[in-house]
């Protein structure tokens, strides 16, 4: 019944030991819900990010008016018959 016993509480040390301390246990679980946790964060905001992207390209694709305010603002571009003003700021070495 003593070998039994022993043999028992044996068993008992080396499970909890692998329950707390082994590379699959549940240190190593709460790690990995916590990586899971920050990267449904990432995918959260690529996704927003995917959208915004997916209607400025369907804008540019249906609508001359994005593409027109887009060469305006990037490339400096006018139109026909426009007159463009530059304004300067001059500096009086202040």
């Amino acid at each position: 019944m003593k070998l039994v016993m022993m043999v028992l509480t044996a068993m008992l040390i080396i499970l909890q030991y692998r329950l707390w301390f082994s590379h699959d246990g549940i240190p190593s679980i709460l790690h990995l819900n916590l990586v899971v946790k920050i990267q449904q964060q990432n995918n959260a905001l690529l996704k927003e990010r995917n959208q915004v992207i997916t209607v400025e390209v369907l804008d540019l694709k249906n609508g001359l008016d994005a593409l027109e305010e887009s060469a305006r603002s990037e490339l400096g571009m006018i139109r026909q018959g426009e007159t463009f003003f530059q304004i300067i700021k001059h500096n009086d070495g202040e």
